[in-house]
């Protein structure tokens, strides 16, 4: 016998779940509240519920408003396919694919918006006053389709390829306690996962890939994850990013170009990124931004190259090489034990003729670097753009022919930045700084005396 507190959306007696599946889960959620009225009865009372969503496309034409603790919204599978792979084909050959839509569990976000505010888009709006916080919500193994990017009156010639339409996945509001996110699937939102005031929050085994930002921590918050994700954003935006956090893990994600940034830090402070490897097809792939302090960054794999795939040609970031592949500002961070590398065209480097930065100190004081392997190579020269995004891709990963030095600037530290040491991080002619009010050791060079 099924409890009272499971939900299953093909089988209430409220709405067509495929016409509008939350006007259903709204439904639902109405009537947990109306049995669960009570907060304290032997001391029990809100257990709160379960919401499943069968394998199948399920239009979402209401958002979904939810304001209370102990909901966990459940599907059959994630459901990911590349829309954009899809969008940058010709139509007529659809036909030949063996899919050519997301499955699983799959919800179509298909509401109206005109000149409405950020949230208007969102598929799940989460917020709730009061005490105690919003607890224990939910979302697991099913997919959030923003379905189609819009003209953003840049004049891109494949409107699909703006990474714009006003959508988020799921929109958090307000402080909230101990919510979990794991195996789903969030492609074509302009926003996937957008979180204001986050506390013991887990992002963990997601695909969140076509979407203009990914992951956004908004606010403030402390104590959460970033685990074990595959995800990656559009030129415009950031695969992660998070304002004000202290106590963030950034751990075991694999995260793919194109994103503005791969991780943009804004005045976060103890928090650790490692463990990752991160991929970029522009510079400023980390960002820390305002005063980021005791932070650590250690352990992860660092590949700049350029955009393989000829759809996608002449879109970056807007930054060029000087900015820094890792742009530094903040306070008595750790950059230890990562493996950097660097492999583009001499010709494609901004300002032209410059020496692209690796690691750029701007400001601050007391930053650690130690011990980091910078590898810069010139892109083979046989390397071209292809039709085909995936095998260009893994031939742009896996081709380490024909390559020689490229002349790069492994640190700079500016003559803001003080009192920070850099050992072992680039040779001698590599790195740039005042050594007399900074501690500096020269990586060593085999066949040379080194002291």
């Amino acid at each position: 016998m099924a409890s009272k507190n499971y939900y299953d959306v093909t089988k209430w007696n409220v709405g067509n779940p495929y016409e509008d599946i939350g006007e259903v889960i709204n439904s639902m959620i109405g009537d947990i509240k109306k049995r669960q009225s009570h907060s304290d009865v032997n001391q029990g009372g809100r257990p709160g519920a379960v919401i499943f969503i069968p394998s199948g496309d399920y239009y979402l034409r209401t958002q979904v408003r939810i304001d209370i603790s102990y909901l966990k919204i459940i599907g059959s599978g994630h459901g990911f396919i590349s829309s954009s792979i899809r969008y940058n084909l010709p139509e007529d050959e659809w036909k030949n694919m063996h899919e050519v839509w997301p499955g699983g569990s799959r919800i179509l976000v298909d509401i109206p918006l005109e000149g409405k505010g950020e949230a208007a888009g969102a598929a799940f709006y989460i917020e709730r006053s009061g005490n105690p916080r919003i607890s224990s919500v939910e979302f697991e193994n099913f997919c959030i389709d923003g379905l189609h990017f819009a003209d953003d009156g840049s004049g891109i010639g494949n409107p699909e390829n703006t990474y714009t339409n006003g959508k988020t996945g799921i929109y958090i509001a307000s402080a909230q306690d101990s919510f979990r996110i794991t195996g789903m699937g969030f492609v074509y939102l302009e926003h996937g996962i957008t979180i204001y005031h986050a506390d013991a929050l887990s992002v963990h085994d997601n695909f969140i890939a076509e979407c203009g930002n990914c992951i956004e921590l908004r606010g403030w918050g402390q104590a959460s994850k970033i685990t074990d994700n595959l995800m990656g954003a559009g030129y415009k935006g950031y695969s992660i990013m998070a304002q004000n956090f202290g106590g963030l893990l950034i751990t075991a994600n694999n995260i793919f170009p194109r994103g503005r940034s791969s991780v943009h830090f804004e005045n976060v402070a103890r928090s650790v990124i490692t463990g990752n490897r991160f991929h970029s097809f522009y510079p400023g792939m980390l960002v820390f931004e305002g005063n980021c302090s005791e932070n650590m960054v250690s352990s992860n794999h660092f590949l700049r190259d350029s955009e393989p795939w000829a759809p996608l040609l002449g879109y970056d970031n807007g930054l060029d090489d000087l900015y820094g592949l890792l742009h530094i500002e903040g306070d008595y961070n750790t950059f230890t034990a990562n493996h950097i590398s660097e492999t583009i065209a001499a010709a494609t480097i901004k300002p032209l003729g410059e020496r692209p930065v690796i690691l750029h100190i701007v400001s601050g004081k007391g930053n650690y670097i130690s011990a980091n392997h910078i590898v810069a190579v010139k892109e083979a020269s046989d390397s071209e753009a292809s039709a085909s995004c995936f095998s260009a891709q893994v031939s742009a990963l896996t081709n380490t022919r024909q390559r020689a030095a490229l002349d790069v600037t492994a640190v700079l530290v500016e003559k803001e930045s003080v009192q920070n040491t850099i050992l072992d991080s680039g040779r001698e002619e590599q790195v740039i700084l005042d050594k007399t009010v900074n501690a500096f050791r020269a990586t060593p060079v085999p066949g040379e005396r080194n002291l």
